[in-house]
């Protein structure tokens, strides 16, 4: 079974996936930090690396680079990169052989839309401008104002490249998180996947 998680950035998509994947006992996939490490190996191609996942560590080339790829100049070209056809078809087809088999809970801009379509749960998850702004300054220890305008700049970068980011895949649920807590952000969608 595959779980979809998609969503603007500073919804919460990366921290309610991975607990959720706790929760069903599923694998999970965090697409955004291989563009991070496409990014963050900018400009080799995408194609000749090695991108692994082990418990929460992100590995590229054998070397652990989660915190590297969690910078705000990585965050930032990571959406510069996956703006390019050629990183997304190869990170798209390096995704689809990941969730091919097994239990997958995996979250991203556009999972259920370009990814895995036939996705048999499909979430998108949002919050208010505001909400994401905060979030995101927490993560990085920012003024939230500036977080603010990078973000909305962000949307507009990833969407524009014959995709739309801010729209839910036909058949996703909806599910806004501001004013919701992580465990019953959790709680909604393993609800959903065990219905």
């Amino acid at each position: 079974m595959l779980v979809a998680i998609d969503g603007p950035a500073g919804a919460g998509k990366s921290t309610v996936a991975r607990a959720v994947a706790r929760a069903l006992g599923f694998t999970y996939l965090d697409t955004g930090a291989m563009y991070r490490c496409a990014a963050l190996a900018w400009p080799r191609d995408v194609a000749t690396l090695d991108i692994a996942f082990d418990g929460d560590r992100v590995l590229c080339d054998g070397e652990d680079v989660s915190d590297a790829i969690r910078t705000r100049e990585v965050s930032e070209k990571a959406s510069e990169v996956a703006a390019r056809p050629d990183v997304r078809e190869a990170l798209v087809a390096r995704q689809r052989a990941l969730i091919a088999g097994g239990d997958w809970v995996a979250e991203g801009r556009d999972i259920a839309t370009v990814v895995a379509p036939d996705a048999e749960v499909k979430v998108f998850l949002t919050a208010s401008p505001q909400e994401r702004a905060r979030r995101r300054a927490a993560e990085l220890g920012a003024d939230a104002h500036v977080v603010a305008q990078e973000l909305a700049m962000r949307d507009q970068r990833d969407t524009g490249h014959g995709r739309s980011t801010l729209e839910p895949a036909p058949g996703a649920e909806l599910l806004d998180t501001t004013g919701l807590s992580i465990d019953e952000v959790v709680q909604r969608i393993v609800e959903r996947v065990r219905q």
